[in-house]
């Protein structure tokens, strides 16, 4: 039986590298040159890489897929390039769009400029295209109307000129799109993005016609009769003519003027004096919408409720059904959490952060708008489960550590600034319909200089879950959330609370103490939780525990990156078996000898911290 074993293994992966020598020979060009290589190193070329981020990048080497930054499919073609704040300055090389299996390409907060090439039109699969905060000039290529696969781009924070191409205005499936602060100019078109931004453009106008827009009065026909007038009379029909312009251009600017003021008005009537912000591309709710979608704000509706207020289920007319948010204390702290949510919300777009559909303010009531997800958040999913909410299995708890570290490496390394959470638990992880992890409630989030660490004198978030320096000195940093994320780990592996109950109204055992305790006894089967019954994988259990006891490090600086953690995970999770083995796993995990006679803490009763539950969040 063993033999036959390594036999088939030594089958498969015989199988695996011909499907790799096949594909890398599908790339090959007449004198044996990988294409996907050329183009990546007439990028390269292009570029000048201070930081020797792009040292690895070799010419001779047949798989790109090694190298840094470069992510590739399991057939071999390169897919993505996360090129994020590394300090490339030079040009972006056409040579892209020979890259045609590419799918995502991110290289914001860099010092690239010159032209966008067009070539990028040619990417045909191409999803997310990310090019903002360089230096890029000139036009927005018309040919990136041409990828409809895209979902989201953004070009904000360039020297981009000329009008909007109506091409790219007419991308239908675009989730978002951000034009934000460029040079652009010219009537603003119809855009079909779902959300969009175009602020910051300041020689961009609406409903008027271009003619009047651009300042250009329409020129006199050769054939008009004018030109059989006198001089004197041409120059009485010039100053009528220009006169005339100039009324209708002053009757533009006067009503363009009205309406600003009039909604500047409407928006002051509602936020108390110093709070004002540009709300960009959400969508504004009135009170009276809000109170229909969730049927006067029936108890009946109710998804959660916290520190920060009560959530409710809604239906907008469409039937979309929504998560309302309604803040309590709106005049003081509400007021500032609502501000700092809707600022926050509105930079970060990624398909593990939760978006913002729109808000509602009013002078008593400020409210937020979110999609709604069906499976709730990842501490209902452990800790209410019954008949019609089962337990997750380990595999989707595994998918759900992936995903929840992708949507914080995205707050840390790829927003400009970047964003800390500060407040990482199961409760504020939710599932939407595919058990697809969404990083929730950035209320408790600040903005953070890439100069500095962000002090702060309250400390805000979860006993249990907030990092050691954090509640000590009031210092928070991305290794702020890398421990609550190692936290998160802990409880998506046991199913419990970071503070594990005792009797009364205390908490009795840190999960991390017990966890170290069982680490170093080499007993983690103990930590499982129960409701998996046994199915889960051993070896992934050692690796994963190995990284939450990295995130939890006394000392910050000894903390991984969240793109390093999220590297070790996709790692983890790579070496998983495969579905058929995974069934067969399942089939067999009721045979294994461990024991859950006793819980994760009664192992460890002696553990001497005691403190009330407490949340630190505060009403929001």
């Amino acid at each position: 039986m063993h033999s036959m074993r390594n036999g088939m293994l030594v089958f498969s992966l015989f199988l695996f590298w011909t499907a790799r020598v096949s594909v890398s020979t599908s790339l090959l060009s007449p004198k044996g040159v990988n294409y996907e290589v050329a183009a990546l190193m007439s990028i390269k070329g292009k570029m000048r890489d201070d930081n020797h981020v792009l040292d690895g990048w070799d010419i001779n080497s047949v798989d790109p897929c090694t190298w840094n930054m470069v992510g590739c499919s399991p057939e071999g073609f390169v897919v993505s390039l996360e090129m994020v704040s590394v300090g490339l300055s030079g040009t972006l090389s056409p040579s892209i769009g020979n890259l045609s299996h590419l799918q995502t390409m991110l290289l914001q907060n860099n010092h690239l400029s010159g032209y966008i090439p067009a070539e990028i039109g040619k990417l045909s699969e191409l999803q997310t295209l990310d090019l903002s905060a360089n230096q890029f000039v000139g036009d927005i290529p018309s040919s990136l109307g041409y990828l409809t696969r895209l979902s989201y781009l953004r070009l904000s924070r360039n020297k981009l000129s000329g009008q909007i191409p109506k091409p790219v205005a007419d991308l239908t499936g675009l989730t978002f799109l951000d034009l934000s602060f460029n040079n652009l100019s010219g009537p603003t078109p119809k855009i079909l993005a779902k959300d969009y931004s175009v602020a910051g453009n300041s020689f961009l106008c609406s409903a008027v016609s271009a003619e009047i827009c651009m300042g250009v009065p329409k020129p006199v026909n050769d054939s008009s009769p004018y030109r059989k007038v006198s001089n004197h009379h041409r120059w009485i029909v010039s100053i009528i003519i220009g006169v005339s312009c100039t009324f209708v251009v002053s009757v533009m600017i006067l009503l363009c003027w009205v309406h600003w003021y009039r909604s500047r008005f409407l928006l002051m009537s509602y936020v108390q004096q110093d709070f004002e912000f540009d709300i960009g591309h959400l969508k504004r709710f009135t009170f009276r919408e809000l109170q229909i979608a969730t049927n006067n704000f029936s108890s009946k509706n109710i998804l959660g409720q916290g520190g920060f207020g009560v959530v409710y289920k809604g239906y907008l007319p469409n039937r979309t059904v929504v998560a309302v948010k309604r803040l309590r204390d709106p005049n003081f702290t509400g007021e500032v959490q609502f501000q700092t949510e809707v600022e926050m919300i509105g930079l970060a777009v990624h398909r593990n952060l939760l978006r913002l559909y729109g808000f509602c303010m009013t002078t008593e009531e400020r409210l937020l708008v979110y999609p709604y997800m069906p499976n709730g958040s990842v501490a209902d999913r452990l800790r209410d489960t019954g008949q019609e909410n089962p337990s997750l299995d380990w595999s989707k708890r595994i998918h759900i550590a992936l995903g929840a570290a992708r949507g914080l490496v995205y707050l840390h390394e790829q927003c400009n600034p970047k964003i800390i959470h500060r407040d990482v638990k199961a409760a504020n992880i939710l599932l939407d319909e595919y058990f697809e992890a969404v990083v929730g409630d950035f209320g408790l989030a600040k903005l953070l200089d890439r100069r500095e660490s962000h002090v702060t004198t309250a400390v805000r978030g979860t006993v249990g879950h907030i990092a050691p320096e954090y509640l000590s000195t009031g210092q928070s940093s991305e290794k702020t959330d890398v421990f609550g994320f190692g936290i998160l780990i802990l409880e998506l592996i046991t199913g419990q609370k970071a503070l594990a109950a005792g009797h009364g109204h205390h908490q009795k055992g840190m999960i991390l103490d017990s966890v170290r305790a069982l680490h170093q006894e080499k007993r983690l089967e103990v930590l499982v939780d129960r409701d998996l019954k046994k199915c889960f994988n051993a070896e992934e259990l050692e690796k994963v525990v190995e990284v939450s006891l990295q995130c939890t490090e006394s000392n910050p600086s000894l903390r991984p990156k969240m793109s390093e953690v999220l590297r070790i995970l996709e790692t983890i999770a790579g070496q998983s078996a495969h579905v058929e083995e995974t069934q067969d796993r399942e089939n067999q995990c009721e045979g294994r000898s461990f024991s859950f006679t006793r819980s994760l803490i009664e192992v460890h009763e002696e553990s001497s911290f005691i403190i009330e539950a407490m949340e630190l969040s505060g009403p929001r």
